[in-house]
């Protein structure tokens, strides 16, 4: 096929989205990194300074796997730091560190080669394998010596990524020996010694007792393109930190409830039960009285800030709630972030102590300056899910609200009178267990009567506590609802039409069965090594199919996310139009053999060369850490852009499965251990990708992925309610208040069945609650033997099968004859994808 489009460009020259989509890196950068801890020592002024530690150099970008971003070039933090003017002076440590960073990649690159060997098959799994950071030699004297300086940064890093969960055993999680050896010499040696930890998720931080005299604590997570410059103007006070945590860092993995059981540890990876059930992350630890390092929420900056109460309005089932920031500093400008909780009263259902129901960053605000920032919320965020009613209810009694800057520090502000218990809405019951789960229940002790745990005397820097005295909660501010003030929702489970639209009906009616059948089969990479599309983007992770041409029918390509798209940044065109790999696409991939590399890789020499080169975004849980939705829809928007640079319809992202452990491998990839942070972050991103006419998002992976140890088979076993307030809110939010057009079901089963095989949780939750009308996709090889039924996910609402198989088509055709598959089904996720092609073309045009 020569008669096909590509957006690739015929020369690498740096285009005008290059700069300003850095500049949005940037921004989401820098407020993305948190400070934990500071003694005063920080910010510092350029000069003299000695670097060590993995990171250093090797600064980690971003996690491994599909979220592998292909961008120009990505700042490290030895370059951000020497831009801003600091003079390094322990290269020959680096050098070493580097000899090392390339012996573990020749250790990688045999281990790859020596099993493509006995089995060739093994490449669709190999992309997936990460490269261990070495974690360098012992600081000698003399490298102290030659450094010339009193102050010493050392850089903790750890990779991670899809496919494997990290290992308590392999120090993934905590400091390694070495490491914490160094760091005793470097604090018993230098002056100033500040520490930064480049991780994708959260990390043991318990060295900070063990080793006195560390100064400065600095959480960098993986920050993409423009994380070096984000963190030298960070270090040097050019920004000031307004980065918070979006997980609680525990003071020990053995405060995780259920945490021996997870994924491998417990050894068993068929079924994996959600036993904390919604006690997840802060609202475990608030709950039960466990003190954190760092609490949900929590981070530092150069700057004091005052945040008081002004005044609660109500508008029908809004609730608003109205707080004063002011900067307190005489020196440096700021942000401040503020968040809202909700103490819910004990009734019939068990709740947790506080959950976050809204949050606002303010602007940057200089010494003295003051501002009002509102935070929204629906009344429904207060409700708690029923399983015998089926049904969202507000409990009767008095709803407190809390304020304040995380959650360990909050204090009541106002509250909801309810005299009698309000049903919101009424559902149908979905995925229930199939037997009673032990699950953990709380003993009651008083906390909804407004005095909660100290669980903040252990954070140095913040000696205030959740407490609140008789006489405060008498002078709060109160509103009182009344059932009838409250439209219930009662959901009908009616069967969904197959079309609405006539021009569809149409079209669909031209296709034949087979045809149908091949438009809810999708190609992957093989195939568009293989074959040429109509729309012939390099390295995008799939694309509908391309036998349609002749009825008018073009394809529309689907890219990985969610740091940015990745995409091939250099690309060799057959005269046929098949675009093979001249860089790979994926890091491991260079250490494939030759004789595997020709599969893959064309020829530059002989061939014409197309280059794309997208922008590497923060990771999201750096981009959760900003509380910035406005910035985050600037991100968002630019990816969009990037879409229609290249001709991307489907970006595969945002997702936003749940932190349940800090040890699931693709964390990095998801926002936070709270649903609404989550969603609302989700949201934001959708709007700006979805600004851009014809670019959609793909919301994943739905649902209760928070594991990456036996993904594919793996049973998510849970109670409805746990479901629904925990692992399904955030996609909610996203669907509803988003409005995004695309979602991807996940690997793993919930209660027994793969999600792509489920009515429940596709049709009754996401279509008919929700009202989502857009593409629903499997995640990739879903439907191989052994895993999904490729009927049955037709049957579910799955629209379209990545990448569709022979064997895919061979179960929908025999599903058809047996009646096992209804046509109306068929022709109805058709439909689906159908409308998703038409949106795009008509955009394009």
């Amino acid at each position: 096929m020569r008669d096909y489009i590509t957006f690739a460009k015929p020369d690498n020259r740096v285009l005008p989205y290059e700069k300003a989509h850095w500049e949005t890196a940037y921004r989401a950068a820098a407020e993305g990194i948190v400070l934990l801890e500071n003694n005063g020592t920080l910010p510092i002024s350029p000069g003299k300074i000695a670097l060590y530690g993995a990171g250093a150099e090797m600064t980690i970008k971003g996690g491994s796997g599909s979220g592998e971003v292909n961008e120009r070039h990505s700042i490290s933090i030895l370059e951000g730091l020497e831009t801003a003017g600091f003079q390094i002076t322990t290269r020959k440590w680096l050098d070493d560190y580097q000899n090392a960073y390339e012996e573990e990649h020749r250790k990688l690159e045999k281990e790859i080669k020596d099993e493509l060997k006995t089995n060739l098959a093994a490449y669709t799994s190999l992309f997936l394998k990460i490269c261990r950071y070495p974690y360098g030699r012992l600081i000698s004297k003399t490298d102290v010596e030659n450094s010339d300086t009193d102050t010493c940064i050392y850089v903790v890093a750890r990779q991670s990524g899809e496919g494997c969960d990290r290992s308590l055993e392999a120090d993934d999680f905590t400091l390694a020996p070495v490491e914490k050896e160094n760091l005793r010499f470097c604090t018993s040696h230098y002056k100033r010694t500040i520490v930064v930890l480049n991780t994708g998720a959260s990390f043991d931080t318990s060295f900070m007792e063990e080793i006195p005299g560390i100064d400065a604590l600095i959480y960098l997570c993986q920050l993409g393109t423009a994380g070096g410059t984000a963190f030298a103007n960070i270090l040097t006070g050019e920004e000031t930190p307004s980065g918070r945590l979006t997980d609680t860092w525990i003071k020990s993995y053995d405060d995780i409830p259920y945490g021996s059981d997870y994924s491998y540890l417990n050894g068993n990876l068929e079924e994996e039960d959600y036993l904390e059930d919604i006690y997840v992350g802060y609202r475990y630890y608030d709950t039960f009285h466990v003190t954190p390092r760092y609490p949900f929420g929590y981070g530092l900056s150069y700057t004091d800030f005052e945040i008081s109460y002004q005044s609660m309005t109500r508008d029908k089932e809004q609730i608003s709630v109205h707080i004063r920031v002011k900067n307190l500093g005489t020196a440096y400008s700021g942000k401040e972030v503020v968040q809202l909780y909700a103490s819910m009263p004990e009734g019939k259902l068990n709740k947790e102590y506080q959950r976050l129901v809204a949050f606002a960053k303010t602007k940057n605000l200089s010494p003295g300056a003051e501002t009002t920032v509102t935070l929204n919320f629906p009344l429904s965020y207060l409700a708690s899910y029923d399983e015998e009613e089926a049904a969202w209810i507000l409990e009767a009694g008095t709803y407190l609200l809390r304020f304040g800057n995380h959650s360990a520090s909050t204090a009541v502000c106002a509250a909801i009178e309810l005299p009698q218990t309000i049903i919101c809405s009424r559902h149908q019951n979905v995925c229930t267990p199939s037997g009673e789960l032990p699950i953990l229940k709380p003993n009651t002790d008083g906390n909804s009567s407004g005095t909660a745990p100290d669980i903040s005397s252990d954070i140095a820097s913040d000696t205030s506590s959740n407490t609140t005295s008789e006489a405060e909660l008498q002078n709060i501010q109160r509103i009182q609802i009344l059932p009838e003030e409250i439209t219930e929702t009662v959901y009908e489970y009616k069967p969904l039409p197959v079309c609405k639209d006539e021009d569809l009906k149409t079209q669909l009616r031209s296709l034949t069965v087979l045809d149908r059948i091949d438009l809810v089969t999708g190609a992957g990479m093989m195939d568009m090594l293989m074959n040429s599309s109509y729309v012939n983007v390099p390295g995008v992770a799939g694309n509908t199919t391309s036998k349609l041409l002749k009825k008018g029918i073009v394809n529309i390509a689907l890219a990985d996310g969610p740091a940015g798209l990745r995409l091939q940044r250099r690309s060799a065109f057959s005269r046929n139009g098949t675009a093979r790999m001249i860089d790979m696409q994926f890091e491991s991939m260079n250490y494939y053999p030759e004789f595997v590399k020709k599969i893959f890789c064309g020829n530059p020499a002989k061939e014409k060369v197309y280059y794309q080169y997208t922008t590497a975004f923060p990771v999201e849980t750096a981009l959760a850490q900003t509380w910035n939705t406005e910035l985050l829809r600037e991100v968002g928007q630019a990816v969009g852009e990037e879409m229609e640079e290249y001709g991307v319809t489907f970006w595969l992202a945002p997702a936003l499965n749940i932190h349940r452990n800090p040890l699931c491998g693709r964390n990095y990839e998801y926002y936070s251990e709270d649903p609404i942070l989550s969603g609302k972050m989700a949201a934001a991103i959708t709007e700006g990708v979805q600004s851009v006419p014809g670019r959609f998002v793909t919301l994943k992976h739905f649902c209760a992925n928070n594991q990456e140890e036996n993904r594919e088979h793996v049973s998510s076993n849970m109670t409805e309610r746990a479901l629904r307030e925990i692992y399904l809110r955030g996609f909610e939010i996203a669907v509803r208040e988003g409005h995004a057009r695309g979602l991807m079901t996940s690997y793993n089963k919930v209660n027994g069945i793969y999600t792509s095989n489920s009515y429940d949780l596709i049709t009754k939750v996401l279509r008919q609650e929700w009202g989502f009308d857009g593409l629903v996709m499997t995640d990739w090889t879903a439907t191989a033997k052994g895993k999904s039924d490729p009927a049955l996910c037709m049957a579910a609402g799955n629209d379209l099968l990545m990448p569709g198989s022979s064997y895919d088509r061979k179960c929908i055709r025999q599903a058809l004859r047996d009646g096992t598959l209804k046509k109306r089904d068929l022709n109805r996720c058709a439909g689906h994808v159908l409308t998703a092609i038409n949106a795009s073309c008509t955009a394009r045009h």
